[in-house]
């Protein structure tokens, strides 16, 4: 086979040249379309760069003398009655073989134990009842299984609920009730519908044809189709999802806390209002390690979820592998973890 001449080499080289040169361009155009409409838009709200570096002193010594060191006195109901401050409550808390976390958690007095679990159950059960409408509205959503354009009334569904935040549904809910735990799930709930449910139609729309003709070519039904020829290849996307949507639900509970929902939120906003500011601080640590822990956890369980974590197991060996401290955590060998 004969080699193309050296000029047409010579005007591939230079196409893809002007192509990179384009591309240059036009990242370079777009990069200063962000750096010119943020410049406005600092200019549009009234930023004034020197008025905050003339103040950040003064926010840098409220934050070190008003928040440190945090008070963690409202561990625990037993902390707060035998008035251990500071690091201390949190050590003494867990004395007695746990005895005053389960006492804390009984009690119908605050304390941010307490209130941990109950931004993690608002987030939990949030995601739980919002899980079967998203499947229901995010499969139907997919031209593969409602044709186009029909399947734009589930679509516009989903994407009616996304267009209003967590913290509007809770006020929408007032007929329910105030703003509470109840009326909380309620809008994590829904909004978790639309968040979720556009992820599952997105995956529908990037599966592979061939299985799902395969079921079809064997006489089976609509229903049968979806189920064991779509949804049997996205069952682990599916459920990496949820997990990541727990996640941001959980977030979601802190801030409907703040406007009465309670939970971490709500003892946020209440030592605040009291200008108990270090006590405020000890709730953002909780904050953040309640934040930290829920994503470690679904972390992991996404990662145990990836093709071919389990192949060639047993079920036993399977389950076993749950409990390994190593595959937890993702340290050893590969070999080890597989």
């Amino acid at each position: 086979m004969s080699s193309p001449p050296d000029s047409a080499i010579d005007d591939q080289f230079r196409t893809l040249e002007r192509l990179r040169r384009l591309k240059y361009l036009l990242w370079g155009v777009l990069l200063a379309a962000v750096l010119g409409v943020t410049y406005w838009g600092l200019g549009f709200i009234g930023f004034q760069s020197s008025v905050v570096a003339e103040r950040l002193p003064g926010m840098y010594e409220f934050i070190a003398t008003g928040f440190f060191p945090p008070d963690f006195q409202n561990f625990t109901i037993y902390t707060k009655d035998q008035g251990i401050t500071g690091l201390q409550a949190i050590p003494a808390s867990f004395g007695d073989g746990g005895a005053h976390i389960v006492e804390s958690f009984q009690s119908q007095r605050q304390s941010l134990v307490k209130a941990s679990l109950v931004t993690l159950l608002l987030g939990f059960m949030g995601t739980v009842f919002a899980f079967p409408f998203a499947l229901v509205l995010g499969v139907l959503g997919s031209e593969r299984v409602t044709p186009f354009p029909f399947n734009f009334i589930f679509r516009g569904t989903l994407s009616g609920i996304r267009a209003i935040p967590a913290i509007v549904w809770i006020f929408l809910y007032i007929p329910i009730g105030p703003p509470g735990q109840v009326t909380a799930v309620l809008a994590i709930a829904t909004d978790s519908i639309g968040n979720l449910g556009r992820l599952f139609t997105d995956d529908l729309e990037e599966i592979e044809e061939g299985p799902i003709e395969a079921i079809r070519s064997t006489g089976a039904s609509g229903t049968q189709t979806v189920s064991f020829g779509m949804l049997s290849q996205v069952s682990r996307s599916f459920i990496a999802w949820t997990l990541y949507i727990l996640e941001i639900n959980t977030r979601i509970a802190i801030s409907l806390g703040v406007v009465g929902a309670g939970g971490l939120g709500l003892m946020i906003r209440n030592s605040q209002d009291l200008f108990e500011f270090q006590q405020t601080a000890a709730g953002l640590i909780m904050v953040f390690i309640v934040v930290l822990g829920i994503e470690l956890i679904s972390s992991r369980i996404r990662a145990r979820l990836r093709p071919g974590e389990h192949e060639g197991k047993g079920l036993i060996e399977a389950i076993r592998g749950l409990f390994d401290a190593k595959k937890w955590l993702g340290v050893g060998d590969r070999s080890d973890r597989d």
